[in-house]
């Protein structure tokens, strides 16, 4: 069986520079957990992989995005989202983040309550609210069909 691979593409400048420069990023594991670099970063310094932590310390997330404010709020939480896959596709759950993720022009979670939304090929996300930088496409190479709608 060929293993489910999607991507999370870059749709703003400031989600390729999340991104550490790139325009898009594998997701094969499951669940595939996302959230926000936490050391204070200064504009142009980004990068993507994992936050360095002592041995016995599991990682928070698959990916870490580093977000450079330039004195603005923050958009991204250190533990904001996740992307699962079940027998009939793709979920987005929102971890407890702050802003909330925008899945297809609907609000999941935010105000620490988390919440979860069905993840289709070609879906919009936006990480934070609706005034966030940071907007990704969520795009399925699946020949199984999983994530078309």
């Amino acid at each position: 069986m060929t293993p489910i691979l999607a991507r999370l593409v870059a749709l703003t400048d400031e989600a390729q520079t999340a991104l550490g420069g790139r325009r898009e990023v594998p997701v094969s594991r499951w669940p595939f957990r996302v959230g926000r670099h936490r050391r204070q970063l200064v504009d142009g310094d980004a990068a993507v992989g994992q936050e360095r932590r002592g041995d016995s310390e599991p990682a928070e997330n698959d990916l870490y995005l580093r977000e450079t404010n330039g004195g603005h709020s923050l958009h991204i939480s250190g533990t904001h989202f996740q992307i699962g896959l079940e027998s009939d596709g793709f979920v987005l759950v929102d971890r407890g983040s702050a802003c909330g993720t925008i899945v297809a022009g609907r609000r999941v979670g935010g105000h620490r309550r988390g919440g979860f939304a069905r993840l289709r090929d070609g879906d919009e996300v936006v990480v934070g609210t609706s005034k966030s930088p940071y907007v990704f496409r969520f795009a399925v190479d699946d020949p199984a069909g999983l994530g078309h709608a």
